[in-house]
């Protein structure tokens, strides 16, 4: 009885000295399998950064269809920001803005890439209506085309959409906006632009030949008449804005893709249209041709009532 009363009394022990060793074992497989799943994580994170880095190796702007776009810029993991541009460029969709924001998408794309702070930190994509129509109905979009900035955590707020009908689609703009968002700064750099240096060349060569044939009679050249057109010719277009728009490459007008009205005067005070710089213009010479008119009638020697008159 008393072996037995031993035994009931060391009984009890057992059970607690026989737990430890299997709670020791389930906190060894649970730190097996939450260590085994970061490093899957962090391979399948290297894995898409790596992809993503190849791709745009090869091109600034990544096309993306409805997996593409689910697997690297919707699904986790992400440590890097990606803009996404939804557009139409097919011609059947005959959508003019969508190649014109396209065109300014391309020139920011190219100043990430071949700047010095180019990093995996952030990647240009695009996805194409005929390409990736279940992404348009994934997002409840019907517009293009449409700026989205997806952040590395998280879903995009409502700042995340770049707001296009008051800004514009300028590269500037954009590149500001991505500033803003990301804290990336990128330097836009423009293909250079010779069709004003052929202009000039033919202008010069055009003058120099009227002058070499007109050697014998240069009267025109002290016409003062002549000088002072071509200075107000030189004053309107430098007043108008076409030095801006021979530097930020506007298009001519907006056609809004929501109601298709058309806007010939930018919304903002940062950019205009080369339609708005031509009404500038004309708004110029026409003043300036009345302010003429009214110096010759003031001047001539004509009745004095009728000077007043007019």
């Amino acid at each position: 009885m008393a072996l037995g009363a031993g035994a009931a009394r060391r009984l009890p022990h057992l059970p607690a000295g026989g737990c430890v060793p299997l709670l020791l074992l389930l906190l060894l497989l649970l730190c097996g399998q939450l260590g085994g799943g970061q490093k899957k994580k962090e391979n399948l994170l290297a894995e898409k950064v790596e992809q993503l880095m190849e791709w745009s190796s090869r091109r600034s702007v990544i096309r993306m269809n409805g997996d593409k776009f689910r697997r690297f810029v919707k699904a986790p993991p992400r440590n890097y920001s990606v803009i996404v541009m939804f557009t139409a460029l097919q011609p059947q969709r005959q959508c003019s803005v969508c190649r014109q924001a396209n065109e300014e998408y391309q020139v920011l794309a190219n100043s990430w890439r071949y700047s010095s702070a180019f990093s995996n930190k952030l990647f240009f994509t695009i996805v194409d209506y005929d390409e990736g129509a279940d992404v348009f109905q994934q997002l409840n979009m019907n517009s293009a085309p449409t700026f989205m900035h997806f952040p590395p955590k998280g879903k995009p707020k409502r700042a995340d959409t770049f707001d296009l009908q008051r800004i514009g689609f300028a590269a500037e703009q954009l590149a500001k906006w991505i500033a803003d968002r990301t804290d990336v700064h990128i330097r836009v750099f423009r293909p250079p632009n010779y069709s004003g240096t052929i202009a000039l060349a033919l202008l010069v060569s055009l003058v120099g030949g009227l002058l070499y044939l007109r050697r014998n009679n240069l009267e025109f050249i002290y016409n003062k008449t002549g000088w002072a057109m071509a200075a107000l010719c030189v004053v309107f277009a430098m007043t108008s804005g076409q030095m801006w728009n021979h530097i930020r490459g506007p298009p001519y007008a907006h056609k809004n893709p929501q109601n298709g009205q058309v806007s010939y005067i930018h919304g903002s005070s940062q950019a205009q249209f080369v339609a708005e710089s031509h009404i500038i213009l004309l708004l110029n010479a026409a003043i300036t041709m009345g302010m003429v008119l009214l110096n010759e009638a003031a001047t001539s020697k004509g009745d004095v009532g009728k000077r007043r008159t007019s």
